[in-house]
Order: C-alpha cells, then structure tokens, then sequence
C-alpha cells in the first residue's frame, strides 16, 4: 500500500465499518446498547466504590466499628451493577459476535456469486489461490474490526461521560483525562498508520502462498513424475519466507506499540494520584471523589484498549475488503435474457454460428489480447452430427465454449433454434444444452451423486439410462457399491476412460437437446467410442443434436458434416469424404492423426502383453 494510501487508511477503514453499521443496524444497535449499558456502569461503579471508601470504609476505621445499614445498602448497590454490567456485556459480545460472522457470510457468499457470473476471461487472469483467499481470508479480515467496534463505540461514550464526570468534580483532575485520552487516540492513529502497509503486505502474501500451495497439489502428478519435488519445496518455501517475514514485521510494530497503548492509561492513574492528593491537601476535594476518579482511571485503562483494537485492525480490514471489493467490482458479467425456450419440447435443437468473431481479453492491462474467432458461421441442424476438425490452436475449444454460452462473442451471434444465447434464462440454456470437456471433473463424491449433481427429475432409472448411453454402467456394476460407492478426489479411483464416461453420463442425464463434445472421449478406447456416439446418434426419447470436437478418423466419419478450422476461421465444411478430396490441409492433418493413433494402438497391445515390471502401475481403460 502507497504511503498516501496509509494517511487515509483511517478515512477507509471508517467507510469500510460504516459499511457494516448500515447492513446490520439493529444488530449493531443491540450490541452498542449493551456496550454503552457497561461502559456507564463503569462509570458508576467508579463513584460507588468512591462512596463506599469516603462514607463507609473512613468512617468505620475513625470509629473502629461497621454500620450494618451502610455497609449493606454498599453491597446491595455493587451487587446491583455488577449484574447489569453482565447484562451489558452478554449484549455486547453476542450482537457483536453475530454481526459479524453474519457479514462474512454474506460476502463469502457475494463473493461466490460473483465468481458465477464474471466470465472465463477474468477467471484466466486470477489464480485459484487468489481467489480462495478473496472469498475466505479477505472476507474474514475485512470484517475483523467488527467484534470490538460496539464495544470501542460504548467506550467513546463511557470517555465523554468520565470527562463529563471530571469536570464536575473537580477541574484540575479534568485537565489531566484530556490529556490522556487525546494523547491515547492519537497514539492508536499513529499505530494504524504505520501498520497499514504491513498488514496489506501480508494479506497480499497470505493469497500467493495459497495460490502456490493450490498449484502445487493440483499438479501433485505433474510434479511427482518431472521430479519437480524440490523446486515446487523451494519456490513454496520462499513465498512463505515472505509472509512470515511479513507477519513478524507485523508483530514487532505491535510489539513496540502495545507496551505504550497499556501504559499511557496507567500513566493517567498516577497523575490523577499526584494532582489529586495536591487538592485534596488544598481542601478542593474530599478522599471519596479522589478515590472515585483514581478508580475510573483505572477501570478505563481495560475499555480504552477497544478503541486501540479497532483501529489496529483497521489497517488489515482496508487490505482485505480492496480485496473483496475488487472481485465485486470486476466488471465483465453476462447477464441472461428472459426468454424461455419449451421446457416439454424434447427434439434435438438447432445451433447456429453467425459472423461469430471472439477474442481472449489480455492478462495485464498494458499487454494486447489475442484474437481466436474471425468470420465463424455455421449450423448444426437439429438432430445431426457436426465434427470439429482442425489443428492445435485452431479455435475448436472456443467454439465449444460459445455454443454453451461460457463465454459470448465480440461480435456476430450464436443461437439455439433461432434465439441468441444471450437472450435465453439461464435455467432454459442449461436444460438445452450440455458441455463435456477436454479434461473430465469428478467430485469427491459417490457415482450417483456425480451424475444427479442434485438435479431435480434425475432419478436411478434415468441414472442407468445415461450410463448406458455412456457406455459406463458396466464398469459403474461392477464397482463395491455401485452408485454409492465413491470415487475419491477428482476419481482418483477411476481410470482415465471411466472419468470421462462418468462426466458424459452426467451431461445425458439432464436430457439436453444439444450435446457438445470437446474430445471428451480420448481416453477411451475407438471401439467404446464408435460404440457411444452410436447410441448418441441412435433415434431415440427425443434425441441430442451433436457438435463433436474430433481428432480420431472413425469419429469424424461418424458426422454428418465435418466443419475444418484454421488460425480461428472456417476453412471449408462438408463430408468427411468430401474434405479428404479437396483440402490438402485437412487430408493431412487426418492422415496424421490416424498414424499416431495407430502407434497408440500398437504400443497398447505391446503393453498389454509384455508383463509390467514390479512397482509400477498402468491405468488401462477396459
């Protein structure tokens, strides 16, 4: 954080608990109520103690006897407060406590929303560890201050009361408390100050530690077989180096400031003490008002220090909610329309590229984007089969990506039966269209619950039905608990093959009226591919138009049309037959990637037979 921003950390952090005030009043207003009830009992109990000492104590040692009355009606009154300060405090911290967990539960949740409806451009530009630490750390610290704030606001109220209250008894001993109190808020300004760029140094810290630990162990299987253990050790343990560098900077700010902020009150007692025995030998006071303040003093050296918490935290809470308030600010979001296609309708949809230009927003500001899409159109008329065919970098991804409206085009429109996706609710495109990805995900979860993904209508029946339909159910049968058996983080249990059947009987299983297959099914072997998008082709309950991303020769010649792609723009369309006769680049392109096929086949039969030696595992997809 600059240096000007760390004057005006104080400015922000006010804005930042203004904030919270306005979006939990009442809660705000029980938890100060009950934090102003204690500070004024504090202040009484200082004045009863007083009276007790001058009007019971003194007197019973002048007369070497108690008055049972007095000293009754003493305990009864400090009995009285005390009970009420409980009061006071039960309220404080409970509406204190609920306030702000409550608002980091909102903006957790806030965050995540807004996570959901930024597209996959901004998501390119932020780590995952940035982004675990927006919606956990960062919210938590932004709303830290929160727990002391009623109690430093009743604080506020309990300082101008004993002022108030000094001036009343005696003017002198009031000069004293304005002295120290301004000093005491002054000294806690200058500590915020200067811990401000400290604490933003370490929230900064605490993400890029998370988001290297997060890349570290979701690549554990790249690291692990490049022998990249050390380096990955390395480059963590420096990071953390920082942080914890960071934090002890952090600590030893507060380690030169706390000592001060805890003796300034004590401080103050002592020269009440000082001033107070000079005028009470000048008869200007009497023993129970010298005794009254001098106890205020010391009661107030404990309910001061909220005012220096809050304020410590400010700096922290202005790091974390810039944190926060950057992703809920992120612009970029792709609102949905309100038009609704028939829900009852089940034939296959009609997609349709037109004009369809895209381009990749750049990962820094001052650097230029990269242009993926030119001229793009298209159709893939309901119920038939479109291949994308192209070389690496073509655009294929993209296109797939547009289809399913992850992203929208810079220019030209992409329709389901006639009506721009941008156009459509969200519940409407979801039910008509489903993506299978290059790379299956599995959740940590049973097979069963990775295909329902808790979708209302999807039921067992309708579970078998598209593990069918994936080729999946029998290896899914054969597995200990069938559906309910999990499948560990990420199906770590699963090969390769079996991942990516479970992910394409999860998109079946939501009936979808248009499926878009990005080299979803490369790790299976070409029979139970040929196999699955046989069945995907087959007539049937309604049926799927089919948009297939291909590099295997026997799926392209499953389509009914094959559209070929270069450097972003379509290069000719036809039948596989067609394509082969009159584009030299597709005919090479296919022919090349029928030879390495071709060498995976033989080396799959070669390890199939050869033995595998002792210690080593293959994953081999039956």
């Amino acid at each position: 954080m600059a240096s000007g921003t760390s004057r005006d950390v104080l400015g922000k952090g006010l804005r930042v608990l203004g904030r919270a005030i306005r979006e939990q009043p009442r809660i705000f207003a029980v938890a100060v109520s009950g934090s102003v009830l204690f500070g004024l009992l504090v202040i009484a109990s200082a004045y009863v103690v007083g009276a007790v000492v001058g009007d019971v104590v003194v007197p019973a040692v002048e007369r070497g006897a108690v008055a049972g009355g007095a000293l009754a009606l003493a305990a009864s009154a400090l009995f009285g407060i005390s009970v009420l300060r409980v009061v006071g405090i039960f309220g404080r911290r409970l509406g204190a406590g609920y306030m702000q967990y409550r608002l980091q539960a909102a903006y957790r949740r806030r965050v995540t929303r807004r996570y959901l409806d930024l597209p996959l451009s901004w998501h390119h530009r932020n780590s995952t560890g940035t982004l675990l630490s927006n919606a956990n750390s960062d919210v938590e610290a932004a709303w830290y201050p929160i727990a002391p704030l009623p109690f430093a606001v009743g604080t506020l109220v309990m300082l101008v009361g004993a002022v108030a209250s000094l001036f009343v008894t005696d003017w002198a001993l009031a000069l004293v408390g304005l002295a120290v109190f301004p000093a005491l808020f002054a000294l806690n300004v200058v500590y915020s100050r200067r811990m401000a760029p400290r604490q933003a140094r370490a929230q900064r810290l605490r993400a890029e530690v998370s988001g290297i630990a997060h890349e570290s162990f979701d690549g554990a299987l790249v690291v692990k077989t490049m022998g990249r253990e050390s380096q990955e050790t390395a480059r963590f343990a420096a990071r953390a180096g920082d942080l914890r560098d960071a934090l002890i900077s952090v600590g030893r700010l507060r380690g030169v400031f706390d000592p001060m902020l805890e003796t300034l009150p004590s401080l103050g007692t002592l020269a009440v003490l000082v001033v107070g025995a000079v005028r009470l030998r000048q008869g200007a006071i009497t023993v129970t008002e010298l005794v009254s303040v001098a106890f205020l003093f010391t009661v107030l050296a404990f309910p001061v220090r909220a005012i220096g918490w809050v304020l410590a935290e400010l700096p922290r809470s202005v790091a974390g909610w810039e944190r926060v308030s950057r992703v809920l600010d992120a612009t970029g979001e792709m609102p949905y329309g309100d038009v609704t296609l028939d829900p009852d309708r089940r034939e296959p949809a009609t997609l349709g590229f037109a004009d369809v230009h895209f381009g990749y927003e750049p990962a820094e500001a001052h650097q230029p984007g990269t242009q993926v899409l030119g001229e793009v159109t298209f159709t893939v008329p309901a119920g038939k089969t479109v291949a994308l065919v192209g070389p690496t970098g073509a655009g294929k991804s993209t296109i797939a990506s547009l289809a399913v409206r992850l992203v929208d085009p810079d220019r030209g429109r992409v329709t389901l039966d006639g009506v721009d996706v941008r156009e459509l609710t969200a519940a409407s495109l979801a039910a008509t269209v489903a993506l299978v990805a290059q790379v299956p995900f599995v959740f940590d979860d049973t097979v069963r619950a990775n295909i329902t993904l808790d979708r209302a209508g999807v039921g067992d029946d309708e579970v078998w039905a598209a593990l069918r339909l994936a080729e999946a159910d029998g290896f899914v049968a054969a597995l200990p608990d069938g559906l309910d058996t999990m499948v560990g983080e990420r199906g770590t249990s699963l090969s390769g093959g079996q991942r990516q059947r479970l992910t394409l009987a999860r998109a079946l299983a939501g009936r979808p009226r248009l499926l878009v297959l990005d080299d979803a099914t490369s790790a299976v072997d070409p029979r139970v591919e040929a196999a699955i998008l046989a069945g995907l082709r087959a007539p049937g309950d309604g049926g799927a138009s089919i948009l297939v991303v291909a590099y295997r020769r026997a799926t392209i010649a499953l389509a009914d049309e094959v559209i070929y792609v270069e450097q972003g723009r379509v290069v000719a369309r036809g039948t596989h037959p067609e394509l082969l006769a009159t584009v030299p680049g597709y005919a090479d392109l296919v022919t090349a990637y029928e030879q390495a096929e071709q060498e995976r086949e033989q080396n799959r039969t070669y390890d199939e037979v050869t033995p595998v030696p002792s210690g080593l595992e293959m994953e081999v997809d039956r």
